[in-house]
């Protein structure tokens, strides 16, 4: 159970800054900029957004489903509750500048901020990339230049216009909704790579969401899947985020 929600906010673990760089506009940089445009109007924006998750992990050694409660107040909370048949299993809560986590099996617990994280995962880490995940937005800013879309036959690619030395980027609109498809970062160098898809896109009350989201960590020969699928969603009602680590649990040392 820890590795479910230790990947729910860790799994940009490739993420590094990303900063776009001004050159002289194109023709092709305006035709980007239109097709990037279209796909920011399709992001779903909400207050706050209440959900029932089906979140199935696997990997080589492990296949495991989870009911999640997720509640999230825009840009400042992620609360995510799993359960297995209705018994308690687990706690996250994430906000900007902390990250709290507690599992009731091991009886261990997380209590740190991105800082933390960010150190020891050797790469920059923070609130919006994991928030972006969820529901189906870019990582990165697309619409602050530096990007060329590129049209394919089943999909537009954007990509960065010069990739980074790290790690490579690709983003994949659908051509008739402009909405995120697949998301990849790969480290070639490590044999790494990051994809999330999605599909089932259903319009909410603002904006179109994901049903379905698929994030796939590959490194070497070793690949971990967290299939995730939304249920019941509600939009901008009155939620809590009840949250506090039970006495005598063991704080995971990293």
């Amino acid at each position: 159970m820890k590795y479910t929600f230790s990947i729910l906010f860790c799994f940009v673990l490739l993420l590094s800054g990303c900063k776009s760089t001004r050159t002289a506009v194109t023709p092709e940089d305006l035709a980007s900029a239109k097709i990037i445009e279209s796909h920011y109007d399709t992001h779903f924006d909400f207050n706050t957004l209440a959900a029932k998750l089906k979140v199935r992990y696997k990997d080589e050694h492990t296949t495991q489903g989870v009911s999640v409660s997720l509640r999230m107040e825009k840009d400042k909370t992620i609360w995510m509750s799993a359960s297995i048949l209705g018994i308690s299993l687990a706690k996250a809560k994430i906000t900007p500048d902390h990250v709290q986590y507690y599992e009731k099996i091991d009886g261990t617990y997380f209590d740190g901020d991105f800082e933390l994280l960010s150190e020891l995962l050797g790469t920059a880490l923070d609130f919006k990339q994991v928030q972006a995940l969820l529901l189906g937005q870019p990582i990165f800013e697309l619409n602050k230049g530096g990007y060329n879309a590129i049209a394919g036959q089943q999909n537009y690619l954007v990509v960065p216009k010069k990739q980074r030395d790290l790690f490579s980027l690709f983003f994949y609109l659908d051509p008739q909704r402009f909405t995120m498809q697949q998301q990849r970062l790969q480290q070639k160098n490590k044999d790494r790579e990051l994809t999330v898809s999605y599909s089932d896109y259903a319009a909410q009350n603002i904006g179109i969401l994901p049903e379905e989201v698929l994030v796939r960590a590959k490194e070497g020969d070793k690949t971990t899947e967290i299939d995730i699928s939304y249920r019941n969603v509600e939009v901008n009602e009155e939620v809590s985020f009840p949250f506090e680590i039970p006495g005598g649990y063991k704080e995971i040392e990293l």
